[in-house]
């Protein structure tokens, strides 16, 4: 059986800001000015974070941030378009998720609910059971199942959600156009448009987490030490000197990284400040 308490991510990163949760339950944004994805100071009793993310392009830099609170209740702010923040009725969450205008959950009973653009079927997730994690990319959803088993449906043009012959899966990642997975054994597997580099992440070995952006993809392994594949234009793969990290994530074009004594790393774009981190201590 996989846990749920695995998937609860403590950072986050979007198409132009980045989140973070604070021991003390409370959450963190950089980002845009005044941007509506940031207006978290608010939050509390918060145990995870999920931050809406796209491709990088002129027309998609607005997001969303959804929060886990410890009572399996949800919160989200920013971009609203398709109701992607209409989730404060939603109870007893156990993983959560952010993707182009849709918010997806793994609820403890196993089943999952989303809220968002129904374009592609990214939404179509009310028939999946046993699931304990999601993913969400720009047009697909990703369920990882108790057993170790993926599912997906969205948009699958390039593949992206061929992944019914994954198996012990034990984390899930869904980019731009594709979706990566770390197994039992710290090997990763990738699916969809792999091209770029990002196939290179299948030679990875002892990785105890992923995470998918863009065009790129990070993994972290159990010394700490980070990996990345794919884009690199904005510098968003120079990670390889981070030491000592627990978990990562990826935006559009930029990577953070969750050191064991709370600091935050941070490489890549920071056009809208997204990779002022520096200060954090989660």
């Amino acid at each position: 059986m996989t846990s749920a308490s695995v998937h609860r991510a403590v950072i986050a990163a979007g198409r132009r800001h980045s989140v973070g949760v604070r021991r003390d339950g409370t959450v963190v944004a950089t980002g845009p000015n005044g941007a509506p994805e940031c207006a978290v100071g608010q939050w509390r009793g918060v145990i995870a974070v999920a931050a809406g993310n796209v491709h990088a392009a002129r027309n998609t830099g607005r997001s969303h941030t959804v929060a886990l609170h410890a009572d399996g209740t949800a919160v989200a702010t920013g971009w609203n378009d398709d109701g992607q923040c209409d989730i404060d009725t939603w109870t007893g969450v156990a993983s959560i998720a952010a993707g182009w205008r849709r918010t997806l959950a793994a609820l403890t009973d196993g089943t999952v609910t989303a809220a968002g653009r129904p374009d592609d079927g990214a939404c179509e997730v009310g028939g999946w059971r046993d699931i304990v994690a999601v993913a969400a990319g720009d047009w697909h959803s990703v369920g990882l199942r108790a057993d170790g088993t993926v599912t997906a449906t969205g948009n699958s043009r390039r593949g992206q959600c061929e992944v019914d012959g994954w198996r012990r899966i034990r984390g899930i990642a869904a980019g731009y156009l594709h979706t990566v997975a770390v197994t039992d054994d710290g090997r990763v597997v990738t699916g969809g448009d792999v091209g770029g580099g990002l196939a290179d992440s299948a030679r990875w070995r002892d990785m105890i987490g992923v995470a998918a952006g863009g065009g790129h993809t990070l993994g972290v392994d159990s010394r700490g030490r980070v990996r990345a594949a794919g884009n690199n234009s904005r510098g968003q793969c120079e990670v390889s000197s981070w030491r000592d990290v627990v978990a990562v994530a990826a935006g559009s074009e930029h990577s953070l990284g969750l050191r064991a004594d709370g600091t935050v790393l941070s490489a890549g774009s920071d056009s809208h400040g997204q990779c002022a981190t520096r200060d954090w201590l989660l």
